[in-house]
This record gives C-alpha cells, sequence and structure tokens, in this order.
C-alpha cells in the first residue's frame, strides 16, 4: 500500500514518472490510458509495473464510493523515442501483466489537454473523500451517480472531465448550504495537494488555471476597498473559461479551490458573475468574516 487517500496514490504516481521514460500503461481492449496514469511515462518495466498496481489501488479506494466501478485490462507497453513519431496500436506491448481496472471510455490514446484531465480529476477524488468523510452521504450518492451516468455517455476524456466538475459544482450548490459548502470546499483544498501559499492567491489561481487549460485569458481590474465591511473586492473579465452555465448558474469549483489551497486564511466570501460577449464578468469579495455565498456555483447577474 502506498497510500490510503486517492490523493496520496496519486502523488506516488507522478513520483514514479519521467518526462523521458519509453514505458506507459494502456488498456488492452480500448487503447486508453487510464486516470491517474493518464499523460505519464515511467523509465523501466517494472516502475510502470509499480505505477499499474497503484492505479489498481486508486480504483480500489474509488470503489469505496461505488461498488458497480467497471473494469478493465491494462498492460504495460514501450514506446521507443524513435517511434513516438509513428505511434501504431500493434506496437511496442508486449511482456505485460494484467490488471483489471477502469479507465476512461474514449477511442483516442492521445488527450487534446491532459494537463486539464489531471487536475479535472484530482479535485474531483478530493471532493468525493471530503463527502464521505463528512458523512454528506445525500450529496456523496448523488455526485456519484452523476459521474456515472456522465461516464457512460461521454467518450471524450477532455469533454468528460468538464462535465465533472460542472456537475459536482450543482449538486454541491444545490444539496449543501453555503456554510457546509465551504467546509467542504476548505478540506477538499487540502486534497488535492500541497502549495506555496500566495499573498496574491487570485493572480496565481488564474495564471494556473489557465496553465491548465480550463481559461483562455484573464484581466483584473484595480482591486476595491470596503473598510466598514471588512471587505475588498475586484472584478476580473474571464474569457474561454471551459465550464458551461448550469441551471443558470456558472460552476467555478476549480477556481474556489485553488483559492482555498493558495491562501486558505483568507479565502473568497463570494463571486458572482456577468455574462459578457462571449466571456464573463467575475466579482470576487474576500472577507474574513463573512459567510461564504457562490463558491460550488456562482450566480449569473443580468448585464446592465
Amino acid at each position: 500500500m502506498v497510500g490510503t487517500t486517492l490523493s496520496e496514490i496519486r502523488a506516488h504516481i507522478e513520483q514514479l514518472a519521467s518526462e523521458s521514460g519509453d514505458y506507459y500503461i494502456a488498456c488492452s481492449r480500448t487503447r486508453e490510458r487510464p486516470v491517474p496514469a493518464a499523460g505519464k511515462r515511467f523509465d523501466d518495466r517494472a516502475t510502470a509495473r509499480s505505477a499499474a498496481r497503484a492505479t489498481e489501488q486508486y480504483r480500489t479506494a474509488l470503489r469505496r464510493y461505488d461498488p458497480q466501478v467497471p473494469y478493465y485490462d491494462l498492460i504495460v507497453c514501450q514506446e521507443l523515442e524513435s517511434l513516438r513519431t509513428e505511434r501504431s496500436d500493434n506496437q511496442g506491448c508486449g511482456g505485460y501483466q494484467t490488471l483489471s481496472e477502469p479507465v476512461l471510455n474514449g477511442s483516442s490514446l492521445d488527450l487534446a489537454c491532459p494537463e486539464r484531465v489531471e487536475f479535472c480529476h484530482r479535485v474531483a477524488a478530493a471532493v468525493f473523500e471530503t463527502l464521505s468523510d463528512f458523512e454528506f452521504e445525500t450529496v456523496e450518492t448523488a455526485v456519484m451517480d452523476a459521474y456515472f451516468e456522465l461516464a457512460e455517455s461521454i467518450d471524450n476524456p477532455d469533454d468528460l472531465c468538464l462535465c465533472l466538475l460542472e456537475g459536482i459544482a450543482t449538486e454541491l450548490d444545490s444539496r449543501l448550504e453555503p456554510a457546509k459548502q465551504g467546509q467542504v470546499l476548505t478540506e477538499a483544498a487540502t486534497r488535492v495537494g500541497p502549495t506555496d501559499i500566495s499573498h496574491k492567491p487570485l493572480s496565481v489561481t488564474l495564471n494556473a488555471l489557465e496553465e491548465r487549460g480550463l481559461l483562455g485569458s484573464h484581466t483584473c481590474s484595480p482591486w476595491s476597498l470596503h473598510p466598514n465591511k471588512g471587505a475588498r473586492s475586484v472584478v476580473v473579465q474571464l474569457s474561454e473559461y471551459e465550464l458551461t452555465p448550469q441551471r443558470g448558474r456558472l460552476p467555478v469549483l476549480p477556481i474556489a479551490i485553488e483559492l482555498y489551497r493558495r491562501r486558505p486564511s483568507h479565502p473568497p466570501a463570494s463571486i458572482r458573475v456577468v455574462e459578457q460577449n462571449n466571456s464573463w464578468q467575475a466579482t470576487f469579495v474576500f472577507a474574513e468574516t463573512a459567510e461564504p455565498n457562490g463558491l460550488a456555483t456562482a450566480p449569473i447577474t443580468a448585464n446592465q
């Protein structure tokens, strides 16, 4: 056993990975690469097999949430540097061990944005674990039901990871009061993984989301101070934000999670958005004493 939580297992697999490795993990039947090993390479077959076993442990842990998680067979494949530009399904595999592992459905081994897929599933896993530990069983069940409904109907891993976050954010918003949403986000942020504390958490967060393919660009206005309320706010223009409105609200779960990670002592109090010319104008309010509101999903107000 390399850890007891999904985030610990993911971290272990990342430690095993190498940017220049020739080995990777794929499903022997669908040729799909499994999360959390998607996009990862390993220096030798033994290391790749260790990563495959960790992936098995990851999926076993996931079955705590739903015993109906499907099984798939994984193999360790080798892809030489000279062949990487000429991939084919019948090259490089051999001498493998079979594992029964769930993987993302799909027809292509390559992900359009592996960093986005990895981050989305990391956030989802952190929320799953937190809901289980807090014994929010109704919400946990709703989130898992939404996940499996999406997984059965969406083949593209890039689309699935975005829809997954949209579904989770919507269930959190509709089933938990704001204070409990804040508790879930606080704990889930610690499970996503360690990061440096920043004195400019919003800028760092939005830059990170751009790097992961969830946001195209952003522009921040000057900060506004509200001394009487002990708060400050800022208006940000968000372009090419990948998550879409659900039930009249915009899922902002990945933004909120990252803000909690990067400045846990000063999390956002509220987020609200206005749609403007195919982009979003988001207002972030930070106040130490205010009850959190609009963090999993933000209310969409009319453009005035």
